[in-house]
């Protein structure tokens, strides 16, 4: 590991900052996304992969006191049905912007890859990373 990826793996999980990584990988959809005449219609194969840094705190086992990755998912299925975008950066945006409308997150890491676009390449496309903006 060096140390760029210590850094990254500290900023999404870290005991001492009282935060949890919460995650998604590899959620597969069909989205109606591109810009190019082709692409327009027609849905098209992607994947989303998000991590989350969210603040920790006492659970009790109960699911409304945690960031579920299942309404996380629902999320971005409700994003991806909402309709055609031309970019992968907006779907990425949007995502991005859904989890960090829950207040215990504080950094989303958004990967959206169209995966039939490029013959020679398995996928391309975007990742960002959002941060909460400090009050």
């Amino acid at each position: 590991m060096t140390q760029s990826d210590n850094v990254t793996r500290l900023k999404i999980a870290n005991a001492a900052e009282a935060i949890r990584h919460v995650f998604v990988r590899d959620l597969l959809l069909d989205a109606h996304i591109g810009a190019f005449r082709h692409e327009v219609g027609a849905a098209q194969p992607i994947r989303v992969n998000v991590d989350l840094t969210v603040s920790e705190a006492a659970h009790g086992d109960d699911l409304a006191n945690v960031v579920c990755y299942a309404t996380v998912v629902d999320r971005i299925k409700t994003i991806v049905a909402e309709g055609h975008l031309n970019l992968v950066e907006t779907l990425a945006e949007r995502i991005a912007a859904a989890c960090l409308s829950d207040d215990r997150v504080r950094m989303a890491l958004v990967r959206v890859e169209k995966l039939a676009v490029i013959p020679e390449a398995s996928s391309v496309g975007v990742e960002i990373e959002r941060v909460r903006p400090h009050s």
